[in-house]
């Protein structure tokens, strides 16, 4: 319990001591003068994240169960390539497609950004599900379970901490990915760090990509908070 408290303690303070130096280098009269950008363009960058990722997963996952079933096991390699084109395509390529396909502004932004964010979550789910052990699914068919039974009731409880792998990858993925989004007209945090490094700003620079890295901290250690709490509370698989 100590040693615990010690590493806490420790994570505390080196936090409190990366933001120290962050407002130092970036200074309080820049902090004050882009305090209301930073506002605006923190919530379009959430949300573009946010609608991204839920399409991501409400698309990956039930893509990730399909490709899992036994009667695709030839050929769920070749349609994983499918999955892979956003981050086969390098990101700058993926947002040129989608502005030429669906023009400018957050719309094909969310689009590229989807696609971007697939592939982590279909192959997390694949692969969380193939590796279930055989024994498992064995007991519950035959205990009378249906194969819809067994898929909800044991493949992804048993599978879901690697799922959640994927989701946490592909959200950071999205999360550094999506200033991008300002070259095709999108508002996200892009907007300081792009500007800045044209004007050769570096006060506005730094502080569009502190607050891009450390949104992706953030939104890690809640998810990770979530589906820690989340399985604890029984909705984890029982061996």
């Amino acid at each position: 319990m100590a040693n615990g408290y010690g590493k806490g303690l420790l994570g505390a303070t080196a936090i409190v001591v990366v933001l120290a130096l962050l407002v130092h280098w970036i200074g309080i009269d820049a902090l004050r003068q882009y305090q209301g950008d930073l506002w605006f363009y923190l919530q379009a960058h959430l949300e573009l994240v946010l609608a991204s990722m839920l399409a991501s997963v409400l698309v990956g996952i039930p893509a990730g169960i399909w490709l899992s079933r036994p009667q695709r096991a030839h050929s769920a390699e070749r349609f994983m390539q499918v999955f892979n084109i956003g981050n086969t395509i390098p990101p700058l390529a993926v947002l040129a497609i989608a502005l030429g396909i669906l023009g400018i502004g957050a719309g094909p932004a969310i689009f590229a950004l989807f696609l971007a964010s697939l592939l982590p979550i279909v192959r997390n789910t694949y692969e969380g599900l193939k590796n279930v052990e055989g024994s498992l699914k064995e007991a519950a068919t035959g205990i009378g379970m249906t194969p819809r039974q067994v898929l909800w009731q044991v493949e992804l409880p048993n599978a879901m901490p690697i799922i959640i792998g994927g989701v946490r990858v592909a959200l950071a993925l999205n999360v550094g990915t999506a200033p991008l989004s300002f070259l095709i007209g999108a508002n996200s945090l892009g907007s300081l760090i792009f500007p800045g490094i044209a004007l050769n700003n570096q006060p506005q620079l730094v502080l569009g990509a502190a607050c891009t890295a450390l949104l992706a901290l953030l939104l890690d250690g809640l998810m990770t908070f979530a589906s820690r709490t989340w399985l604890e509370r029984g909705l984890a698989p029982a061996r």
